[in-house]
């Protein structure tokens, strides 16, 4: 009798253990709103994990969080510069693509770029283009130069991003600088273009910018690409485009952070992401534009063709990517402040 007492207590005793037994945890940390969160839920169910996922809003404040370390990010989502300036900085393990079977769903033309040769330490995610978003009810002209935005016509109905380097761009393209310049001089220009153009400007914004377009608070905004073709859905009024004089030209992709404290994990699901179903889920809730050949080949036809999702060869030419400044980045921040200082 001891004996089957004793047995019965040893496999609860099991039981309980297995029942209680910790899932392996994947951190992912993100942009805000840039992935159909139902996909975690599919990868955790395949995977037998737990996804703990963080947002944030700039590159900056990402690569802060990794830097300063005490994180455990397996995947984090930077853009073109900050994956630079985070390979220089040996923030980044490199990525095995051999373990990335789908990686050949991800066209040729997204692959081997400047900010990382040969695709050591990362795997696209998504790309677009930065442009004016405007209301063709507010705005009762051509809408083709960044001038627009210094136009008093439209003082208070202003949206600009409060983020420096994209601010910057914008007044260096309209000068006619590159958005990468690290002339002092025709920075301190793009400054005062800047500070003049301030009584025009309603707000500088983020991701609440959006819902004033949509609610017709204002009537011209710099937007992403892809948050311009989900916002043109919400309201019929709305329109987009690239500017004459040029504009940024971005690229996020997904990388694995020396944070990480599971790279298998990590590059399993980077995999994941890069499935085509998976690819076309993301791609058609987020609105932005896919690295993902195969996924895009199952898009709707009229989104494959939009101009919008996928830029002309000419307003891909006239663009630019940014790159890390490195310590110039300095001068940049000075600047900044002063713009915002400003009255």
């Amino acid at each position: 009798m001891k004996k089957i007492f004793f047995l019965i207590v040893l496999l609860s005793i099991s039981f309980l253990s297995a029942c209680g037994e910790e899932k392996e945890e994947l951190h992912v940390y993100n942009w805000g709103d840039y992935i159909d969160e139902s996909v975690l839920d599919e990868f955790e169910d395949e995977y037998n994990v737990d996804v703990i996922y963080e947002t944030f809003p700039t590159n900056e404040e990402m690569y802060v969080k990794i830097k300063q370390g005490g994180t455990s990010y397996d995947v984090a989502f930077p853009s073109d510069y900050m994956i630079e300036k985070m390979i220089k900085e040996d923030l980044l393990y490199k990525i095995d693509t051999d373990n990335i079977k789908n990686y050949s769903n991800i066209s040729d033309r997204f692959k081997n770029l400047d900010f990382d040769p040969n695709n050591k330490y990362s795997v696209p995610y998504m790309w677009g283009t930065v442009g004016i978003l405007y209301n063709k009810e507010m705005v009762d002209e051509e809408v083709n130069s960044w001038d627009i935005l210094w136009d008093e016509k439209y003082e208070g109905e202003i949206l600009m991003i409060d983020s420096q380097r994209d601010s910057f761009a914008v007044a260096l393209k309209k000068l006619g600088y590159s958005l990468n310049t690290t002339d002092e001089k025709e920075l301190e220009e793009a400054k005062e273009e800047l500070i003049n153009q301030k009584d025009l400007v309603l707000a500088y914004v983020g991701d609440e910018g959006k819902d004033m377009m949509v609610r017709e608070e204002a009537a011209l905004s710099v937007q992403w690409s892809g948050d311009a073709i989900y916002l043109m859905e919400e309201n019929e009024n709305l329109e987009y485009v690239v500017p004459k004089e040029g504009s940024n030209l971005w690229y996020d992709n997904m990388v694995i952070p020396k944070t990480s404290e599971n790279k298998e994990l990590a590059e399993e699901f980077i995999d994941f992401m890069s499935r085509k179903d998976i690819a076309l889920k993301n791609t058609e809730y987020i609105g932005y534009s896919t690295p993902n050949e195969k996924a895009k080949e199952e898009l709707p036809k009229e989104l494959q063709e939009s101009k919008v999702a996928y830029p002309t060869e000419e307003e891909v030419e006239k663009s630019e990517v940014f790159l890390d400044p490195g310590e110039f980045l300095k001068v940049y921040d000075k600047l900044w402040t002063e713009v915002k200082a400003s009255n």
